[in-house]
């Protein structure tokens, strides 16, 4: 299977990585993620790159800006899983520290984070994710590192 497919799951539904494996989540569980409430979709993903994108849509704060928040889950997501695909199926992995920097908001559209490795050591991996808004604007620069543990 491409790494890169998807798949939707019927009218409306909100579409996920054809392959599974990718989320480690069992179809029962699949609908009561946070990155299915929030729309967020894996595009395309491989060893050295994890593209996503979430709907401004349904994750604005007050004001109708899209959420800081929101751009730390989805920097979130895509750093996790490709931390997880660094060590699977050997370690687990938990997230140390994200650090988001906004630089401008977006109000409307889709933003699409594109997360890329800065260091894949054993016990210790750091990932660098910048977001855009339908313009192609650096909208956030996040930065996660996670700690590996092995199994």
């Amino acid at each position: 299977m491409n790494s890169n497919a998807v798949e939707a799951d019927g009218a409306g539904a909100a579409r996920r990585p054809a392959n599974r494996s990718i989320l480690s989540v069992p179809p029962e569980l699949a609908d009561e993620q946070l990155i299915a409430r929030m729309g967020i979709e894996i595009t395309s993903w491989d060893a050295d790159r994890m593209v996503g994108t979430m709907p401004v849509a349904g994750n604005r704060q007050p004001f109708g800006w899209l959420h800081g928040g929101a751009n730390a889950v989805l920097a979130e997501t895509l750093g996790s899983l490709a931390a997880g695909m660094h060590v699977a199926p050997r370690g687990a992995v938990a997230g140390l520290e994200l650090s988001c920097t906004h630089h401008r908001s977006a109000r409307s559209g889709l933003v699409t984070g594109v997360c890329t490795p800065l260091h894949r050591g054993d016990r210790v991996v750091t990932y660098q994710v910048e977001i855009t808004d339908s313009r192609s604007r650096l909208t956030c620069t996040a930065r996660l590192t996670c700690l590996i543990s092995k199994r």
